[in-house]
């Protein structure tokens, strides 16, 4: 049966400059068009999710961005239980990484230029995050 709240799934794939690739993951959303704002947003708050639903077994934070250092200083190197990420600060970090070409976001191999560009999704987009590592020695 038909649902009024049906959802659109978006593959998801991290590659950096050598070529490592991730095994795709997958974000759902609640509409076929979205803005590269909002993928990133859910992409952050899936990974905060998943971390603070982890914490107790997981040290640091692997996702797209690394939290700030005022997190960090919060939580110490090695707290005896990791607190709670909060969402939006990480969300800001990642779209500042975005606009400052830290990483790149190709969607079906074009590269996303704006945070307000649209997404259509269908059944065959992919998404890559591409992190870019600063070249040492320029």
């Amino acid at each position: 049966s038909y649902s009024q709240s049906m959802t659109v799934t978006l593959a998801i794939v991290d590659e950096n400059t050598s070529g490592a690739r991730s095994d795709p993951f997958e974000l759902e959303f609640p509409a076929s068009e979205i803005t590269v704002r909002d993928l990133i947003r859910e992409r952050v708050h899936q990974e905060v999710r998943d971390h603070n639903a982890q914490r107790a077994t997981r040290g640091s934070f692997g996702g797209l961005v690394v939290p700030s250092a005022s997190e960090l200083a919060l939580n110490g190197d090695r707290a005896k239980r990791p607190r709670m990420l909060a969402g939006e600060p990480q969300v800001e970090v990642a779209i500042a990484a975005f606009e400052d070409n830290r990483v790149l976001i190709l969607v079906d191999g074009r590269q996303a230029e704006s945070p307000d560009e649209p997404i259509r999704i269908s059944t065959r987009t992919e998404v890559v995050f591409l992190r870019l590592t600063p070249l040492v020695g320029g």
